[in-house]
């Protein structure tokens, strides 16, 4: 039997007529680990609309560091800047929870269709206004909140994004995201996970005991969620 891949939040929004036309400019594409979307400084040729798995982007530093800015699954689109005329990308953009099912469309093709105005545009508009306003909400979340609050929290969006309870997650990628070092990792996931709240093992995270990891999150959880418009399970 096979298992029915939800539709992207974005273009499940759209009117009937709308959706027929954007899908006939689409095609799937199914992504696998860390599969490279664009390179930081490197064109944005396609825009995506996730509907399994999440994409990551990363900020690399000059001297190699980097960390995770955004994490997008089945509630947004990857590439959206594209509307307000970005043609590079300034990210390393890649696939996280894999595999991930996207819709791809050509860069040109998303410029026309948001052009056209109506619902596609306004979804899209709306959607870049909530993750500027999520994008601050992080940053002041990195600089105010404990390492232990913001790993719950972050852990929930991600659950959020990528719609299932089991997820792939490394100790290395889990600390670019914190900014933390890989040795940190262990006694945050330990904690976690002697609370009930995750499994955590083999590369593996599972998201145990959602509410009580709600209540071990700070406030920026509910505030990300709300902008981006995310329904509460």
């Amino acid at each position: 039997m096979s298992t029915v891949v939800p539709e992207n939040r974005i273009l499940a929004a759209l009117p009937a007529a709308d959706l027929a036309r954007v899908l006939a400019r689409t095609t799937e594409v199914s992504l696998g680990k860390e599969e490279l979307l664009y390179r930081a400084g490197g064109p944005i040729d396609f825009v995506y609309f996730p509907r399994v798995g999440t994409i990551s982007a990363i900020v690399i530093m000059d001297d190699g560091a980097s960390t995770e800015v955004a994490t997008t699954g089945r509630e947004g689109v990857v590439g959206g800047a594209a509307a307000l005329g970005a043609r590079v990308s300034a990210e390393q953009v890649f696939c996280q929870v894999h595999p991930a099912t996207c819709r791809k469309l050509p860069t040109a093709g998303f410029v026309a269709e948001v052009a056209r105005g109506g619902a596609l545009r306004d979804l899209v508009y709306r959607y870049l206004r909530a993750t500027l306003t999520a994008s601050a909400r992080q940053t002041a979340c990195s600089a105010l909140h404990s390492v232990d609050a913001r790993c719950a929290r972050w852990l929930l969006q991600c659950h959020d994004a990528c719609g299932t309870d089991e997820f792939p997650l490394t100790h290395e990628f889990l600390a670019l995201v914190l900014g933390v070092h890989r040795a940190a990792v262990n006694p945050l996931a330990e904690h976690l996970q002697n609370s009930g709240l995750i499994r955590y093992a083999h590369g593996r995270m599972t998201i145990v005991d959602r509410a009580r990891l709600e209540g071990a999150a700070c406030e920026c959880y509910a505030a990300i969620r709300a902008a981006l418009g995310i329904s509460v399970r």
